[in-house]
């Protein structure tokens, strides 16, 4: 196993554990590189960061941004950037806006089926109300007993066709890899197994993210098989990326994987980290 995770969520957006804890979690079980990596926000990195430190931990900034590809909606991990870089900000700022939108048209899509309180339901989940998501809105059904856990709940109401779904205008891809190149840091595509794209789309994607500025592409993820992680690992190369990892981890009970250790990439990949740990080593040895 890898003792690095570039793929973890907090509180801050929709994990249930806040930045500290998250921090804390991973440690326990022997990550050594960690990302804390919020949805369209960046404002758990500072105590994310502080508790590394703490730990003895090395910390890298991150966050995944939503993105609107065509009619897909995908999420591209930025890391190591710039945290006060202000196009990043006002960037992501402009993805968190329509959130509050949203989450109304999705509570009345819902209420028609005679669920109830179902706003005030999820914003009880939604300890960063600005960044109210679909999660939020499946914690609360399930905590109202409509389905037994969370991935049964996007099935069955919050999926594309589904009434609890609503379309909605994210961040262009070009403009996300800007924001994340101009403030210095690595434009990653998260998680590609989840998006549902047949062979040849992928392929399109992928030369495009590249031309845009892409530089990597998660291989190992919480969502992957280990057919997955080969399949991507093959794709890496022939495309010409780099190759993340991350438990897309968001609470205990929600995915296949706590925080911390991921499975090894497959063989002939390129480590993204490779260049966060050799800075680490060389400010050791500048400061010794």
């Amino acid at each position: 196993m890898t003792p690095v995770d570039l793929h973890c969520h907090s509180n801050i957006s929709d994990g249930l554990l806040p930045p500290d804890e998250v921090v804390r979690r991973a440690h326990s079980r022997g990550c050594q590189l960690f990302a804390l990596t919020d949805h369209d926000d960046i404002r758990g990195l500072a105590l994310a960061r502080q508790t590394a430190d703490e730990l003895g931990m090395q910390f890298v900034n991150g966050v995944e941004i939503s993105v609107s590809w065509g009619k897909h909606t995908l999420h591209i991990v930025g890391l190591g950037f710039d945290e006060n870089d202000p196009t990043l900000l006002a960037g992501l700022a402009s993805v968190r806006e329509g959130r509050a939108e949203r989450a109304e048209r999705m509570a009345n899509g819902l209420e028609k089926l005679g669920i109830e309180g179902v706003l005030a339901g999820a914003q009880k989940f939604a300890e960063n109300p600005e960044m109210i998501s679909r999660t939020h809105f499946a914690r609360f059904l399930v905590e109202s007993g409509r389905c037994k856990d969370t991935k049964s709940v996007f099935k069955k109401y919050l999926v594309r066709g589904k009434p609890g779904y609503v379309e909605h205008e994210w961040a262009r891809l070009h403009d996300a890899i800007d924001w994340i190149r101009g403030a210095g840091g690595v434009a990653v595509l998260a998680h590609p197994g989840r998006y549902d794209l047949g062979n040849e789309t992928l392929r399109v994607l992928l030369i495009e993210f590249h031309r845009m500025g892409g530089e990597a592409i998660e291989v190992v993820s919480g969502t992957h098989s280990i057919a997955d992680a080969a399949r991507f690992g093959r794709l890496a190369n022939d495309f010409n990326y780099q190759c993340s990892s991350g438990t897309d981890y968001h609470a205990t009970g929600e995915g296949s994987r706590e925080p911390g250790l991921n499975a090894d990439l497959p063989f002939g990949c390129t480590p993204v980290w490779e260049r966060w740990l050799k800075q680490s080593l060389q400010d050791v040895s500048r400061a010794s």
